[in-house]
């Protein structure tokens, strides 16, 4: 029997600004802008071109590993939300 393969974690959604459409994401990899990412709680599966990306609301073009980076979506999510690559 075959496992499945492990899926790379890129983060986890902390937090998610509803006005502002922003998911705060706790880094387990790098991320960079240009990237696309999954953004996966339970049913829910949204895709998303990293076009924007912050670091203490400055912008920034790629963000490190354990770094807490501002990401801004096109739909809500949900705080606890896994960021997988696309």
């Amino acid at each position: 029997m075959k496992r499945a393969p492990k899926m790379k974690i890129v983060g986890r959604v902390v937090h998610y600004y509803d006005r502002l459409q922003v998911a705060i994401v706790e880094l387990a990899a790098p991320l960079r802008l240009g990237d696309t990412v999954l953004i996966k709680h339970n049913d829910q599966e949204v895709f998303q071109n990293v076009d924007s990306l912050q670091i203490d609301h400055m912008s920034v073009e790629q963000a490190k590993k354990k770094q807490v980076v501002g990401l801004k979506v096109n739909q809500p999510v949900k705080q606890g939300s896994l960021v997988l690559p696309a």
